[in-house]
């Protein structure tokens, strides 16, 4: 896969011969669709929960291939860190100026739930959504991190500029508060029953 990647970025540099003829790369075309048909869904979901729209999300998961294919690693493992860290600044960029430039509650446009959205919103993902942001926002993404994109420490680490050991210790306090709050709920539902 590595050198897939690498085939496709060395053949975007490569001038094209004098005969008109595109350069050779016929594996680099396919090694960037599957990392797009890999990672495309989960940066998505990641990118749509930073920024709260999703047309802005599929704008920065698509700003973020342009720039793998332009600027990112050449193998593959680390491709995935680097997309979500690249997806992480792109949005974080995007909300600051959107700060600077606020559009009045009511004239801001809403989109429809996606199909991911109205799974989500059942009893049990809207409790655990609604526990979610009870916690600091560096505990949240570090969970979201871990249980939605399914990265390691180590590529949490190098998306959010932590430590493997702050990733860990995070993650530990924030499932600590969240099975802390599942029990308190639990109880007052039995105690409501």
């Amino acid at each position: 896969m590595a050198s897939r990647v690498t085939a496709f970025r060395s053949s975007l540099d490569a001038p094209t011969p004098v005969s008109g003829t595109a350069p050779q790369a016929s594996a680099a075309p396919e090694a960037l669709a599957e990392l797009i048909a890999r990672y495309e869904r989960p940066l998505l979901q990641y990118t749509h929960r930073l920024v709260g729209d999703s047309e802005q999300a599929k704008d920065v998961v698509q700003e973020a291939f342009l720039r793998l294919v332009k600027d990112g690693p050449r193998d593959e493992d680390h491709a995935r860190a680097w997309l979500y860290t690249v997806c992480r600044n792109l949005a974080f960029d995007q909300r600051r100026q959107e700060r600077r430039v606020q559009t009045p509650p009511e004239l801001s446009k809403t989109d429809p739930p996606t199909v991911t959205e109205l799974l989500v919103k059942r009893e049990e993902g809207v409790a655990v959504q609604q526990l979610l942001l009870q916690l600091p926002a560096n505990q949240r993404e570090v969970v979201r991190l871990k249980f939605q994109a399914g990265l390691s420490y180590k590529e949490i680490a190098a998306v959010t500029s932590l430590s493997v050991s702050n990733v860990g210790f995070l993650l530990h306090v924030a499932l600590k508060t969240l099975r802390r709050h599942f029990e308190e709920e639990r109880r007052r539902s039995e105690v409501q029953s």
